[in-house]
């Protein structure tokens, strides 16, 4: 789908955005596509190219680089690899960002000093009737040097 609407020169005016992250995942949507988009725009994007091989992460078999002649006979058959890539962002959005989360080690924080300190807590009742007790032993009894505060 990339390829079929045109995405490479919008794309490339993204890379204007100096933003690193932006500019990676750019470079990494850049390179999927790049071995589809022809030896012409490889020829005159080498300033594209380079930056791809510098800042994105290549494996032994890539073949983003050099175009497959079978690819240039049949330039709009690329459904299957499109859907797949489709189905691997979805996934990883879904997993990522989804808005129904149950772990609640994925829920935001409340850092706010003043609302954390005005929320009513419940104590429980026994701590209640034995709050005197625990105040004169834990708080009072103690001794504390101030120096060492200061």
């Amino acid at each position: 789908m990339l390829v079929v609407f045109k995405s490479a020169p919008i794309l490339k005016r993204a890379l204007k955005v100096k933003q690193a992250m932006m500019q990676l995942y750019v470079l990494k949507l850049l390179k999927v596509q790049t071995k589809y988009l022809g030896r012409q725009w490889r020829k005159s994007n080498m300033k594209t190219m380079s930056a791809i091989y510098q800042k994105v992460r290549h494996r032994l078999n890539d073949d983003w680089a050099y175009g497959n002649a079978d690819l240039d006979a049949r330039p709009w058959d690329f459904q299957a690899e499109e859907c797949a890539l489709r189905a691997n962002i979805e996934r990883f959005n879904s997993r990522r960002y989804d808005k129904n989360q149950s772990n609640p080690e994925f829920l935001p924080v409340d850092n706010c000093l003043q609302s954390v300190l005005g929320q009513r807590i419940d104590l429980p009742e026994d701590f209640q009737m034995n709050y005197d007790l625990w105040l004169e032993r834990e708080v009072f009894s103690k001794p504390i040097s101030w120096e060492e505060l200061l």
